[in-house]
């Protein structure tokens, strides 16, 4: 496991851009024998104020600090506590390397020149910011012996434990852990009255972060995704942070009973789905899926959406583009256009400037969009 073999079909998480080692062991191969990781994300409530998101302003850099890997760090108030969101300190952990704006940068030639980062914080003459490494700390079954007694001593509350893969073919990406996920946890953990006591859909959930995270202040969270495997481990997820989130164990997996179907309709005010926009496909699905289900809800409600604008050079087009996010903001616009109908459809975009409290690269491509859906009156 000390080296990664990249196949043309492999899609590597954005998460877990270091190659592992030995101290990095799977827990378990899933059904489709495809090896699990068990990584641990530690809540950072106590941060240091000299570092900034990196989503603001052309001079901010996070202050280089000794290397952090996620699952350590300093604890503090559990999710849901009297502590306010406002006024917090800024976040730690960030990265700024994003570049600046979409627009790609070309020698004289007319070539796309490609700025390198540094192979190791030690480069004498490194041609880019340093940053810390951005891995979470991944576990094997025996836990705490690989932990530590500093580990051990941190509060259980503090602790988010995952289980996903780290390299799947693109039909699996949904079992990896994404940075849109944790800017939505991001989100949650930051407005936490907005959550308070809600009933929260999560479409297209995937390893269910963002659920576990809303289920630690919402009164009820439904996780959904496709795919008897990636159920599982959504299911597996949940159980791994039931000190958290409190949850049971289903009567029925993976299926609806006409009771939480009718709590469904009735009660739910807030949508959420992360980082599922990179296939036009899928995207136009989501949309279809959140306007029938806006349509039935019994309540106004809000969607909020996570997704980060990847650039990619395209053959057909000979430049840099990002086509799945231009689709997905072609869907926005469509969206709220409409006007035939009993709702109205207002979307915003939402400030990524609020604290860090996971640690993960939250870089510029990050964005998260609100869609307020209300009845015409």
């Amino acid at each position: 496991m000390d080296e990664v073999t990249f196949k043309s079909d492999t899609v590597l998480s954005d998460v877990h851009l270091y190659t592992p080692n030995q101290r990095h062991l799977m827990v378990r191969l899933n059904s489709m024998r495809q090896p699990v990781f068990l990584s641990q994300f530690q809540l950072v409530w106590n941060q240091d104020p000299r570092i900034d998101s990196g989503t603001q302003g052309d001079d901010h850099r996070a202050v280089p600090t000794e290397e952090t890997p996620a699952g350590t760090g300093s604890t503090g108030s559990p999710p849901g506590s009297s502590c306010s969101s406002e006024g917090s300190p800024t976040q730690a952990g960030a990265d700024v390397t994003g570049q600046e704006g979409a627009g790609a940068q070309l020698d004289e030639d007319g070539d796309l020149d490609v700025v390198r980062r540094p192979r190791a914080p030690s480069d004498p003459d490194p041609v880019w910011p340093l940053r810390d490494k951005v891995h979470p700390m991944i576990l094997t079954q025996e836990e705490d012996e690989v932990l530590g007694d500093k580990a051990r001593e941190s509060s259980t509350h503090d602790i988010i434990r995952i289980e996903h893969t780290m390299a799947t073919p693109l039909e699996d990406v949904g079992k990896q852990v994404w940075r849109g996920a944790l800017l939505l946890a991001d989100y949650i953990l930051f407005q936490w009255d907005l959550f308070q006591g809600r009933t929260v859909l999560e479409l297209g959930a995937g390893t269910g972060l963002a659920s576990v995270v809303a289920a630690t202040l919402a009164q009820t969270v439904y996780c959904t995704d496709v795919g008897a495997d990636l159920l599982a481990m959504c299911q597996q997820n949940l159980a791994l942070n039931s000190h958290l989130t409190g949850s049971g164990d289903p009567e029925a997996p993976f299926s609806w009973s006409e009771e939480e179907i009718s709590d469904l309709y009735n009660h739910t005010t807030i949508l959420l789905a992360a980082e599922v926009f990179y296939d036009d496909d899928l995207t136009d699905a989501l949309f279809k899926t959140l306007l029938r289900l806006t349509h039935r809800l019994q309540n106004a409600c809000v969607a909020i959406l996570s997704v980060e604008k990847r650039l990619n050079f395209t053959l057909s087009h000979l430049d840099v583009t990002c086509e799945a996010y231009d689709h997905f903001r072609a869907c926005l616009r469509q969206l709220e256009q409409l006007r035939d109908g009993p709702l109205r459809f207002a979307v915003e975009p939402v400030e990524a400037s609020f604290p860090q409290r996971l640690v993960y690269e939250r870089i510029r491509q990050l964005e998260l969009w609100k869609i307020f859906v209300e009845p015409v009156r």
